[in-house]
């Protein structure tokens, strides 16, 4: 796998500590990474953008950003208001095929889900994973709500047949209640892919050096880790 595009079901809910989390394990292991941020939204120009705290947060990587819009808004939306170009998939595509030949490994972080609009034609990450014909990766929250936005993201990629390399819950509780504990098992019934990990919640927070330690332990073995869900499973009290 060279490229992996990384998507959510919504914003604010781990992508991005889950892309560098996934960077840190592939440099851990002795791979050239690099971290592409399609669309960087809500930042001003001198502050840190997701792909930088990728690297701040996991090491040596390439962080490499298309574009970026002062507004918290959706990539097209934000561009269309601040007067500056969108970013198409045709040029997410191009930018993560040029990094793959530089890189063993190229992260794609969208910007929120999978169907965000990047543009005022309708642009979005799915398209874009379709240029690339790059597998697709999920993150979900734990709670309450996440297994209807996870089917319809996994429905979605299914449509266009596009293959969803699994699920990972971007924020574990420290005290999960039981909606978090059941959507353990009922994750992946309703994607129809396999719960790939889970991280800590505060993970992020972490310093960088343990931040690197702690990595592969919340990851699968597709993902370069030794997290085990079985073992997730039991520690988290999940029952049938």
């Amino acid at each position: 796998m060279a490229v992996l595009v990384i998507t959510g079901t919504g914003t604010e809910i781990g992508k991005t500590v889950t892309t560098a989390a996934i960077a840190a394990t592939a440099l851990g292991a002795g791979r050239t990474v690099a971290v592409l941020k399609a669309a960087q939204t809500g930042v001003r120009p001198n502050e840190r953008g997701d792909a930088e705290e990728c690297v701040r947060l996991a090491g040596a990587a390439t962080a490499a950003e298309l574009a970026r819009y002062p507004e918290p808004l959706a990539p097209g939306t934000a561009a269309r208001r601040s007067g500056l170009p969108p970013v198409t998939p045709d040029r997410i595509a191009e930018a993560a095929a040029k990094l793959a030949t530089e890189h063993d490994l190229v992260l794609v972080e969208g910007a929120g889900g999978l169907l965000v609009r990047f543009d005022d034609k309708g642009g979005t990450l799915a398209d874009a994973a379709e240029l690339l014909a790059a597998p697709v990766l999920v993150v979900a929250p734990a709670g309450l709500g996440t297994l209807n936005s996870t089917e319809l993201t996994a429905r979605e990629l299914r449509s266009r047949r596009l293959e969803l390399l699994g699920v990972v819950i971007g924020s574990w509780p420290g005290q999960p209640d039981l909606a978090s504990r059941c959507n353990v098992a009922d994750l992946p019934e309703v994607s129809g892919a396999p719960l790939l990990g889970a991280l800590p919640e505060g993970a992020g927070a972490l310093a960088p050096a343990d931040f690197r330690a702690a990595a592969p332990t919340w990851l699968a073995a597709e993902l370069g880790g030794r997290w085990d869900a079985a073992a997730f499973r039991e520690r988290a009290g999940v029952r049938p």
